[in-house]
């Protein structure tokens, strides 16, 4: 497992990248939550492959835990589904003190991300990025969002997490179309700013395409 610090001041935070970290959701919150109940942001399909894990973790670190489960695609990161985010977090009594988690790509941890930011004034979230380019890109650096008429991501803020989990164990079921996706992010990175990154791009590409775990984890950590 490899960590990073954001150095930011008083909203520094730790990304941490490595395999199975899904499965130890709760013991890395309960270093960093201020409260006692987690709300699970995340689609159908992702809480099918890994809901059950981060639930059962965060359960047994002694959280309270709600799963909100939005629709999968771009055309749904719209506020009448951050409305349904707020609706849960009302009914089930969540303070300032809480926690939302976005379990899921980058369209998941925008408005899981811009809820956090905006209910209460401001409250805890922690990204656990599930894609290649959302552990890369979008689950860093506090940007959160949703697309409105006249423009894509032109409602938003910036509200930093509190942490980064990113599970390389996650990239394994990603469709091959995906997972493209995430390496042209990272051969872009390459090409405006690391020489080393790219070189290790050009020659381990088989280890790369076959996602073994070791190499992984070394692209989204350089990126």
């Amino acid at each position: 497992m490899k960590c990073l610090k954001v150095k930011l001041g008083p909203r520094s935070y730790p990304i941490y990248i490595g395999n199975g970290l899904i499965k130890g959701a709760g013991k890395f919150l309960r270093e960093t939550a201020r409260g006692g109940a987690v709300a699970i942001v995340t689609n159908a399909k992702v809480d099918r492959l890994y809901g059950a894990k981060c639930l059962s973790s965060l359960r047994k670190s002694g959280f309270r835990t709600v799963t909100i489960t939005l629709p999968d695609g771009e055309k749904y990161k719209t506020l009448d589904h951050v409305k349904k985010i707020y609706d849960e977090l009302v009914k089930n009594r969540f303070d300032r003190a809480d926690t939302i988690v976005a379990l899921g790509g980058g369209v998941t941890g925008d408005m899981a991300g811009f809820a956090a930011a905006t209910y209460m004034r401001g409250i805890d979230f922690v990204q656990m990025p599930t894609t290649l380019l959302a552990q890369v890109d979008s689950s860093v650096g506090g940007k959160t969002g949703v697309d409105y008429p006249g423009g894509k991501n032109i409602i938003g803020a910036f509200h930093q997490p509190r942490l980064v989990l990113a599970d390389i164990s996650a990239l394994l079921t990603l469709s091959a179309r995906e997972f493209r996706c995430g390496i042209a992010e990272v051969i872009k990175y390459g090409i405006i700013s690391s020489a080393p990154l790219f070189n290790y791009l050009e020659k381990s590409v088989s280890k790369i395409t076959a996602r073994k775990k070791e190499a992984l984890e070394k692209i989204v950590a350089d990126s």
